[in-house]
């Protein structure tokens, strides 16, 4: 219980204390200063989730951040097993990245604006029109030299496996021809999300090797880009367990 309240604790205090120094940053990158403050504020969001991994007393095995390419447009793909995810992502990716968070986390005071500031992209999940626009967006984010972290499975898996990737997602790693990075992850749901307490759990995380999509051609291309990527976190989550 203890860890429970200390992790909440330090997520409200980094989201209320530091609310406003993300609003200058937000104010600012729009004043030729956009990727000095997108440093800024992955920084700032990266020591909150080193900060709750710390409270927390996980044991967090990485392995292949080798794997992960330090500059120009970049596509993670992760599967997704329960909310702790994001933290993960936010501690070991190393480089600020946009993603795609549904449209109800609109309507939560203070989380939907730092998805914003942190560049995330609010999706309908029943307007297709309004979707597809919102997915090419984090394309154009990714052909501007930026880094998008999607999850395709579109819900988290629970521990239960690897999900179907949903068409949608993978159209946004697929068309914006970019390297991607799978990412598998094992463990995470039972962090907080089986009894709502924190546990420190073993966790495991691993950037496989990039798949090189310029190579491939547009006939099936969604298809056969989907597939490796699928492929890759499969053969990762085998080896984890």
């Amino acid at each position: 219980m203890i860890k429970t309240i200390l992790a909440f604790a330090l997520t409200v205090f980094t989201i209320i204390f530091c609310t406003p120094v993300g609003i200058v940053i937000f104010l600012l990158s729009f004043l030729g200063l956009k990727k000095p403050m997108a440093w800024i504020t992955y920084r700032i969001a990266q020591g909150w989730a080193k900060g709750i991994i710390f409270i927390t007393g996980c044991t967090i095995d990485v392995e292949g951040r080798e794997h992960i390419i330090k500059s120009g447009g970049v596509c993670f793909v992760s599967n997704h097993v329960g909310i702790f995810d994001i933290i993960l992502a936010l501690a070991y990716i190393g480089r600020p990245f946009g993603f795609i968070a549904k449209k109800e986390l609109l309507a939560v005071p203070f989380i939907n604006l730092w998805i914003y500031i942190l560049g995330g992209y609010f999706i309908d999940r029943i307007n297709i029109r309004k979707a597809i626009k919102t997915i090419d967006k984090g394309i154009k984010r990714i052909q501007n030299g930026s880094c998008m972290l999607i999850f395709p499975e579109g819900t988290r898996s629970k521990g239960q496996g690897l999900l179907p990737f949903k068409s949608g997602a993978v159209k946004l790693a697929t068309n914006s021809y970019a390297p991607i990075v799978p990412i598998a992850i094992t463990g995470s749901y039972n962090v907080f999300e089986i009894d709502y307490r924190v546990h420190g759990v073993p966790i495991q995380m691993t950037f496989c090797p990039p798949i090189d999509t310029t190579e491939i051609g547009s006939i099936d291309r969604r298809h056969i880009l989907s597939d490796r990527v699928r492929l890759a976190i499969e053969e990762a989550l085998n080896r984890q367990s």
